[in-house]
């Protein structure tokens, strides 16, 4: 049997760039699961866990990729009072946040309440308190321009709250691919300082970053490979191409032993960043002429409130 060709070379790809055909490939099959991912389940929970230390009780809560994210009823648990909004970046997603008959625990609202359900475009500007986004940012093509439209959301004072992949996740299972030459099994995610950076670039202020390391077990590798699957695809442009084979999967079944421990399980290992931060009210520069937008204008007019 010959060996699998190499995967192709993207001369003009970058390091931390996004196959948006992958992309949006995946966020249809997302879109059909009975559930959101496993993993954002459990996220979810322990970002709500760190709610109490923002004292703000937001009016108007935003959620960035709602279905996904699954934090529908923790949110409104935590803010029962405030305006739910969710947007889903594909129509897919958006019909299935759209269908009151298809939601399920993680989605339900307080009696008598419902959420607007938003394209990205549709979200006004300067509105929202809390911007909330589970467990998207890996799977943005453009994280600054992510990081730049959650900004433009947020009132004057508001916040958002993030989490996502970080860099050595999974990093076991990359191992395996670079040693057998199968290409990458991931886009090489954003490190969490660089984040923190984008965050400041994108108007935020003092943005506080945290990270956590998880390991997760499994008796054998199809388990392994069908939960890997549940969380989405491979979005790396330089991931295999090709179509694999039957051989190939018994292949890397085999060599999927090589992780297991002395507990006599497969594990691998993730790596969850945290971010959260405020938008600061706009710096004036003082000169002879300034120039403020609409917006800014219109801010300035309800913090004095007129």
């Amino acid at each position: 049997m010959s060996a699998s060709p190499p995967p192709p070379k993207y001369e003009n790809a970058g390091p931390r760039e996004l196959d948006a055909l992958a992309l949006a490939r995946h966020a249809r099959r997302l879109a059909q699961a009975e559930a959101p991912p496993w993993l954002h389940l459990d996220v979810a929970t322990r970002m709500a866990e760190r709610l109490p230390i923002i004292k703000l009780q937001p009016k108007r809560v935003l959620q960035w990729s709602a279905f996904l994210g699954a934090t529908g009823q923790l949110l409104s648990d935590a803010y029962p009072k405030a305006e739910q909004q969710w947007v889903e970046v594909t129509p897919d997603l958006r019909a299935r946040s759209s269908a009151a008959n298809k939601r399920a625990w993680w989605q339900l609202l307080p009696a008598g309440s419902q959420a607007v359900v938003l394209a990205p475009e549709a979200v006004e500007a300067g509105r929202a308190d809390l911007v909330w986004a589970n467990m998207c940012l890996h799977a943005s093509p453009d994280l600054p321009a992510a990081l730049k439209a959650w900004s433009t959301a947020l009132a004057v004072d508001g916040f958002v709250m993030f989490s996502c992949l970080g860099p050595d996740s999974l990093v076991e299972l990359r191992a395996i691919f670079a040693r057998m030459g199968w290409g990458k099994t991931a886009p090489d995610w954003w490190d969490m300082h660089d984040v923190g950076d984008a965050m400041v670039a994108a108007g935020f202020a003092d943005p506080v970053m945290d990270q956590e390391r998880i390991t997760l077990t499994w008796a054998d590798g199809e388990a392994l490979l069908r939960d890997l699957r549940a969380l989405g695809g491979n979005l790396a442009p330089a991931r295999f191409q090709g179509s694999r084979g039957r051989a190939w999967r018994q292949k890397l079944l085999a060599e999927l032993e090589s992780l297991r421990s002395g507990d006599g399980r497969l594990k691998l290992s993730l790596e969850l960043v945290y971010g959260h931060a405020f938008k600061p009210k706009p710096r004036l520069r003082v000169s002879a002429e300034s120039s403020l937008s609409l917006e800014e204008m219109r801010a300035m007019v309800r913090r004095s409130g007129a």
